[in-house]
């Protein structure tokens, strides 16, 4: 079968988030026997402490079926912010946040709930924000003309609006990618409101590893994709900002068609899976900051690389069992983060709590000289002079 990629866009955002597998009618009692996501990050372990109850996810993507079986009861009334495009019942409407939607909160169905996807936080509620469209909208081209700004507008609008994890399963890792001060307020805004942000990595990794974003922003954590024997997807991007990885490959997802399911690959499912297991930490500890939960997730990660991350793995698997038990030992912060001033960057380091905690990821260095800094500033004008994305 041929592998197709859905890149929803939003102005100049590309997703890049799901390549699948075009859908494939399945029993949906056959659905569960195919996850492998769950026992890969021991969500069977932290489900002894929560599954999520109490935690709202903010799905920025593509909006998501909030009737579909596996997820029914537990989607909130969320935010379109493109306006245009695809309507439910359309071929093209809501396919990847729904995806996503169930590897995060998907609880089942059927009198037992025995059948469809079961997600790695199946009590946690998700709060879908459309920023974004399928790959296949034929509006899809006047919606990254027109809505330069759905991004940045629905990281805001979720963080007012009850989000406690904001998940963006999508990206722009084309050659012209750069930050924008837009988008980067916006999270650092979120960060601020103790939200984490998790982003996937990119699937740039056969083209040339070009960074991505939102997931390069400071505070993000930035998820990578592994397959079942858990080694690198060829896709996934190699970068600096990689926090830990997730499954991305073969990963069962629902569909707004709900007769069907289908496998899918990338680092979207992979930043879903991260999401989710941040909703677990939330549930049971709700206090502790998105600094504290960066690094939790990285202290706990199994598998971990030699010398402790790489540009591939980051810290190595999420293992949501080991971060929420972890999660016990560890003191809430002293205080809310709080935005960073710029001064004359616009892309800085991010919240730091009254007491820092440094990165156990080695995440920039931020902390270098004033040689480095003169430097950094030098290299970013002449940085600022590529041509703009488009």
């Amino acid at each position: 079968m041929t592998k197709s990629l859905l890149r929803g866009t939003a102005v100049a955002l590309v997703s890049a988030a799901l390549a699948v597998l075009p859908a494939v009618p399945a029993q949906a009692d056959s659905i569960r026997i195919q996850e492998w996501a769950p026992e890969a990050v021991h969500a069977q372990q932290a489900w002894k402490t929560t599954k999520g109850a109490g935690v709202t996810v903010a799905v920025l993507d593509t909006g998501v079926d909030a009737d579909h079986p596996d997820l029914k009861g537990q989607v909130l009334t969320g935010k379109d912010l493109v306006g245009l495009g695809a309507e439910q019942g359309d071929p093209s409407w809501a396919v990847h946040g729904t995806g996503m939607s169930s590897i995060i909160a998907g609880h089942g169905h059927g009198p037992g709930r025995e059948d469809g996807v079961l997600g790695i936080a199946p009590e946690a509620r998700i709060l879908p924000v459309r920023v974004i469209l399928e790959d296949d909208d034929p509006q899809r081209q006047q919606a990254r003309n027109e809505k330069a700004g759905a991004l940045a507008d629905g990281i805001r609008w979720a963080a007012d609006h009850g989000a406690d994890v904001i998940n963006m399963s999508l990206g722009d890792d084309s050659e012209s990618a750069h930050p924008e001060p837009r988008e980067d307020a916006a999270i650092q805004y979120a960060l601020s409101k103790g939200i984490p942000v998790v982003a996937s990595a990119g699937n740039d990794g056969e083209k040339g590893d070009h960074v991505s974003y939102p997931a390069a922003y400071p505070g993000v954590i930035a998820v990578t994709a592994i397959d079942h024997l858990g080694n690198r997807t060829t896709f996934s991007t190699r970068h600096w900002y990689a926090t830990v990885c997730a499954p991305g490959e073969h990963v069962v997802m629902s569909h707004p068609q709900r007769t069907t399911y289908y496998n899918g690959w990338g680092t979207s499912p992979a930043a879903a899976v991260v999401s989710a297991t941040v909703a677990l930490v939330r549930s049971a500890y709700p206090d502790l900051s998105p600094a504290q939960i960066k690094r939790l997730l990285a202290d706990t990660a199994q598998d971990r690389p030699e010398g402790g991350r790489d540009d591939i793995f980051g810290a190595g698997l999420v293992d949501a069992g080991a971060a929420v038990e972890a999660a016990a030992d560890l003191k809430p912060a002293r205080q809310k983060p709080v935005p960073v001033a710029y001064a004359d960057r616009y892309f800085g380091p991010g919240p730091t709590d009254e007491a820092p905690v440094e990165d156990s990821v080695g995440w920039l260095p931020w902390t270098a000289g004033a040689a480095g800094l003169a430097l950094m500033a030098t290299a970013f004008l002449l940085w600022r002079g590529r041509p703009t994305r488009h």
